[in-house]
């Protein structure tokens, strides 16, 4: 995931970290609670804590007005930023986005600018969607997410995203720019070719693509990209960023720099976590000058591993394309004698992609993530299991996503330009386990390694995929022309959301051990308990 330098994207996540922490928000690794049963015996539950504004101190359930002080806080976080925050005189105009006007918007607005109330297909400010839509009646239930020790049902509500009919910018005004971070991801052309489209629509003129992330800020080799739809007509036909990626970054302050230079007043940010800290600081810091700039969020992370959202873009594409390499390794498996096929798939904190790619295949018998540890050796061991495996079956199939048994490994403590830790090989270590394994075993295996991580990236997007990219991308425009700002946008119950960027960075979305969707996988593969 794209991030600027880590040194000075480092304190503002940790300081998000903190205030996550603060207002009680759950993390799949925080502490459990243990709730005394009838029979006096504690069970083990995730409960999620809520906490009052003061750091310190915890919400007393015991208050019979907890809930609603609970929702107080909760609407006041997800509180997305709006420009009238800093420019309280702001007047709005009617929007120029109207799908009942067939041609495009005159030269200059010389009539005005069109104005359709009849239409309606705006968003109204105070439409909201449910962030949460099950009722857990116990802690103990699969998958619980409660707020207080009984689970009481307490409505949590956020900004529904699409087009307002009153919009805080004037089209002939906005030079609007777009830039990609981070790695490659399924769907990049996709949102890009969206926002350019969408931004037409509302009669821009002017709009720019910064080369190769953060880096084209301050590279002076590195010049804009004009984009307009011809442009972008067939970008999406292909995998890639027609823009360019790249991680790291100059300072903030010289980001906004360069964007009071450029005159850019408009500008979407396609990345993950540390690329989202990026532009949530490129914000604050544009608020901090009173610059009358919206910066919007895309969140691009293959991994699918940012919080509240249902998935983000590239994941679709990631889970089917690993089937190709999974389906490669089960005929190479299944075909030689004592054979065992090992995939290894991305995620490094967060193994979804491991998990649905397992269970779409059918084809796994074990299969590996960052968030439930494993052991290679012993009675509970993997090579255990492997050796079963290939007395009663004659093959096996491993899927291990990249982020799975880092412990295992030898740590390096080196980073990328990220500041992400660099991860050991865990396919490779596993490979080379199973061979020494079962050749002091005396049984002859052949193991094959399948690595698909850059031909999973560079693909273009399934259709599953090229939808959510088109919808978010446009979503992005609509936000940001409604004069939101600081904000990335999702789904959130099939539904397309607005929300704050420091509630969905604070920490990675984890699989919760206890979720259905992984005791589903864990039917699908049939594997025991590897501790």
């Amino acid at each position: 995931m794209g991030t600027l330098s880590h040194a000075a994207i480092a304190p503002r996540l940790a300081a998000l970290h903190h205030h996550r922490a603060s207002h009680g928000l759950s993390h799949p690794s925080s502490p459990s609670l243990r709730l005394p049963t009838s029979n006096g015996v504690a069970k083990k539950s995730r409960v999620v804590f809520a906490q009052s504004k003061s750091h310190n101190q915890h919400i007393d359930f015991s208050d019979p007005d907890w809930k609603s002080k609970f929702q107080r806080d909760f609407e006041r976080r997800f509180n997305i930023p709006h420009i009238t925050d800093v420019f309280p005189d702001a007047v709005p105009i009617p929007s120029t986005f109207c799908l009942r006007m067939r041609t495009p918007v005159i030269e200059d607005f010389a009539g005005g600018y069109p104005s359709d109330e009849e239409w309606h297909g705006y968003i109204n400010n105070n439409d909201r969607v449910l962030l949460k839509t099950i009722y857990y009646s116990s802690p103990t239930s699969a998958g619980a997410e409660c707020i207080d020790p009984n689970c009481t049902w307490v409505e949590q509500w956020v900004h529904r995203a699409g087009p307002r009919e009153k919009i805080y910018f004037k089209p002939e005004e906005v030079k609007a720019a777009i830039v990609t971070c981070g790695g490659l991801c399924p769907g990049l052309n996709d949102v890009i070719r969206q926002i350019v489209i969408t931004l037409e629509i509302y009669g821009v003129k002017k709009i720019v693509g910064i080369p190769y992330g953060y880096r084209g800020f301050s590279d002076k080799e590195l010049a804009e990209m004009p984009l307009s739809r011809k442009v972008v007509q067939n970008v999406h036909l292909s995998g890639g960023s027609l823009l360019g990626v790249s991680r790291g970054g100059p300072s903030v302050s010289e980001m906004v720099d360069r964007l009071e230079e450029r005159g850019i007043n408009m500008l979407f940010v396609l990345g993950g976590n540390g690329t989202h800290a990026g532009a949530d600081a490129i914000h604050t810091e544009c608020r901090k000058r009173r610059l009358r700039v919206a910066v919007v969020g895309v969140p691009k992370t293959i991994d699918n591993d940012i919080l509240l959202m249902d998935k983000t873009f590239g994941f679709d594409t990631a889970v089917e394309e690993a089937q190709r390499a999974i389906s490669s390794a089960y005929i190479e498996a299944h075909s030689a004698y004592h054979g065992v096929g090992i995939v290894k798939l991305m995620g490094r904190s967060s193994g979804f992609i491991a998990m649905h790619a397992s269970l779409s295949s059918g084809q796994i018998d074990i299969c590996l993530i960052p968030e439930v540890p494993f052991q290679m050796h012993g009675p509970h061991g993997i090579l255990h299991h492997l050796k079963y495996l290939i007395q009663t079956k004659g093959s096996a199939v491993v899927c291990v996503a990249e982020g799975a048994g880092q412990n295992l490994l030898q740590k390096t403590n080196a980073t990328d330009a990220s500041g992400n830790v660099v991860f050991g090989d865990i396919g490779v270590h596993i490979q080379q386990e199973t061979k020494k394994y079962f050749k002091e075993a005396g049984v002859p295996v052949d193991v094959k390694y399948i690595d698909p991580t850059y031909m999973i990236r560079a693909c273009r997007a399934n259709a599953s995929d090229g939808i959510l990219c088109a919808v978010l991308g446009q979503n992005a425009v609509h936000g940001a022309f409604a004069g939101y700002s600081g904000i990335t946008v999702g789904t959130c119950n099939t539904h397309y959301v607005y929300l704050p960027i420091p509630e969905v960075i604070s920490h990675p979305r984890l699989i919760d051990p206890n979720s259905r969707m992984w005791h589903r996988c864990l039917t699908s593969t049939g594997q025991p308990d590897f501790v």
